[in-house]
């Protein structure tokens, strides 16, 4: 028996030792090697072609698009200056004239056409808009006054030329007066050229290019004319005018002295690059991006600008 008062003390419990779980493992599963990584020389090959391809793209925007806005802008201070001349009476008529000097407005109420004229047909000339090729007289003088006009970059101010049609009228203003133009027709490589002008006869020949196929509309490649007959006496053509041009004044050329501001704005670009990735290192992303954002795209815009001039001056 066990004594009054005395407490029974339980039997001891045995430690039960659980066995250890071992960490959870995914069902094996084959995984494809990984691919050894691209050499040095092959990784800076393909960053280069992608780069290049993208800034390529860029030029492309830049001159259907946005160069349409700087276009627009040169053609409100174009204007103000030609409406200045013509009332001061300082409008030039003849001599020599210095390219991008405003001479003349066009306009064509059939397509909706109104643009002012500046001196010179030379790619970085017609960026402001239609030029005048300074071997030809001036509109509404006696000869034939030549024009030329993008199609597409800049606005493309003779894109719908083309559309003009025999009988429809064009009118310009000079220093000299307001002149009308009956258009004869359109024409293209290979067409019967326009009858010799009578004694003391003018006539306004309209220069642009169009897309045949697959480049209609965004990369014209040929050569399209719009002749038109002055209606009314023609004024004197005073002396001085150039008796030729440079190359680069010719339809469907560019100007190779823009190849220098190309170079050097690619290279402001390249500079812009390395002192954004340096920045992002030192600064952090944001504040790199936000300090070198607007150099880079003011060295985008300069290198298109002087891009463009390389490509022939009629697109």
């Amino acid at each position: 028996m066990t004594p009054v008062g005395t407490a029974t003390e339980a039997p001891e419990q045995p430690t039960v030792v659980q066995p250890a779980v071992p960490p959870y493992q995914p069902a094996h599963r084959d995984r494809p090697p990984r691919r050894p990584p691209l050499p040095g020389p092959a990784v800076a090959v393909i960053r280069i072609s992608i780069g290049s391809a993208l800034l390529a793209l860029w030029v492309v925007f830049f001159a259907l698009g946005l160069a349409g806005f700087e276009a627009a802008r040169s053609q409100l201070v174009l204007y103000s200056q030609l409406r200045t001349q013509l009332a001061d009476a300082t409008e030039p008529i003849g001599g020599p004239i210095d390219p991008g000097t405003p001479v003349a407005l066009i306009e064509a109420q059939r397509i909706d056409l109104r643009y002012v004229v500046v001196e010179g047909t030379a790619a970085g000339d017609l960026r402001a808009g239609p030029g005048h090729r300074r071997d030809t007289p001036l509109p509404g003088q006696a000869g034939t006054c030549v024009l030329y006009g993008r199609a597409t970059g800049f606005g493309g101010p003779f894109r719908h030329i083309l559309d003009l049609r025999p009988g429809d009228t064009i009118t310009v203003t000079t220093g000299q007066g307001t002149f009308g133009y009956r258009v004869d027709g359109v024409r293209r490589a290979g067409d019967p050229l326009p009858g010799l002008l009578p004694s003391g006869g003018g006539r306004l020949t309209l220069v642009t290019a169009e897309g045949v196929s697959w480049r209609a509309g965004w990369a014209p490649n040929r050569v399209a004319y719009v002749d038109a007959t002055l209606q009314g006496t023609p004024q004197p053509a005073p002396a001085g005018r150039l008796t030729g041009v440079p190359k680069a004044d010719l339809a469907m050329q560019g100007d190779p002295d823009a190849l220098v501001p190309v170079v050097l704005w690619l290279q402001l670009l390249i500079l812009g690059g390395v002192g954004a990735a340096w920045a992002q290192r030192r600064w952090g992303g944001a504040q790199a991006w936000l300090v070198f954002t607007p150099v880079i795209l003011a060295t985008l815009w300069g290198a298109s600008e002087s891009a463009i001039q390389l490509l022939p001056n009629l697109m």
